[in-house]
């Protein structure tokens, strides 16, 4: 059987992710030869759809069991127009997860057990996570709230300079669709205003050591720096997965299925891109879709999907 687990790393022995579709990896895992194939999650910082997207690659990949912390409507919806059961509130190292999963200890969920957009606002699984968003407190600053950018968290900043455009600033967040509130100190603007392509947060300077450095003890600074690596470490990846996604020519788009759509016009109404039209049915210009998933969520008859497609040339 071949089932996948969210992860925080690459490996069996590390921690399950309490996201599902923005966690940092999904192990695919063989149960009768405990094989494994780690692919990194490639819709981790789009702006929306990130359950949705994530969801039909596990469709693609084939697997029959999600295990995961938590799982939205919308990716629950996916899974079963595919046929995948999905496990939640699984937590603890991913290893021990699917032993307990072959000795019968799971049941599947009924339904999701979190609101649309949940993993935007919830901070990377701690190691010792149980499945809840982290909302501990962290350095001198109060805490990281519930996300990436939702408290005033991690002392009073994790780089130098106010920011640049609109994020990790005083009050941006960590750019589009990466969280709001508080951001993460003063420093390290990452914001929209730096011109990077959709659904990639943009990288903004190299940040020294945090401007109150000499105000913490050796155990708060270290904290922060290994929080500040490890925010970098993820931009890197989310800015590798982009530049195959641009070089493959693929992207995600909506297609319709014209068996289920009624012709309501509800898509092209919420279409934020121009890219529906309704004759008989929905048509989808592929060049013009952005790949946000509003019609998927808003369709009454669940009549659209997002797939990788090759669109141009």
């Amino acid at each position: 059987m071949k089932i996948a687990v969210t992860s925080t790393g690459p490996t069996l022995d590390d921690n399950v992710e309490a996201r599902f579709g923005r966690c940092a990896y999904f192990l695919i895992i063989d149960t009768d030869t405990m094989q494994d194939e780690a692919i990194e999650n490639p819709n981790i910082a789009i702006g929306g759809g990130a359950g949705i997207q994530s969801a039909q690659l596990m469709s693609e990949k084939g697997v029959t069991t999600v295990l995961t912390g938590n799982c939205g409507p919308n990716a629950f919806n996916v899974f079963g127009q595919a046929g995948i059961q999905v496990i939640v509130g699984v937590s603890g190292v991913v290893r021990n997860a699917v032993d307990q999963f072959k000795t019968g200890a799971f049941s599947s969920a009924s339904g999701p057990n979190v609101a649309s957009h949940f993993g935007v606002n919830t901070a990377t699984a701690d190691p010792t996570a149980t499945g809840q968003p982290m909302t501990g407190p962290i350095g001198q600053g109060g805490a990281m709230g519930s996300g990436m950018g939702g408290g005033r968290g991690m002392g009073r900043g994790m780089g130098g300079g106010r920011g640049m455009g609109k994020g990790m600033g005083r009050g941006g967040g960590m750019g589009r669709g990466m969280g709001g509130g508080g951001g993460m100190g003063r420093g390290m603007g990452m914001g929209a205003a730096m011109g990077m392509p959709a659904g990639v947060p943009p990288v903004g300077p190299a940040a020294g050591p945090p401007e109150d450095a000499g105000l913490q003890n050796p155990e708060q600074e270290l904290a922060a720096l290994k929080q500040q690596a490890e925010l970098l470490e993820q931009q890197k990846r989310q800015l590798n997965n982009r530049i195959t996604q641009l070089e493959s020519g693929r992207k995600a788009v909506a297609v319709v299925d014209s068996g289920k759509c009624t012709g309501c016009g509800i898509c092209a109404d919420v279409c934020p891109a121009g890219a529906i039209e309704v004759n008989e049915h929905a048509v989808i210009n592929a060049e013009a879709c952005t790949g946000c998933a509003a019609c998927v969520s808003e369709c009454p008859n669940e009549a659209i999907i997002l797939a990788q497609k090759k669109v141009g040339k």
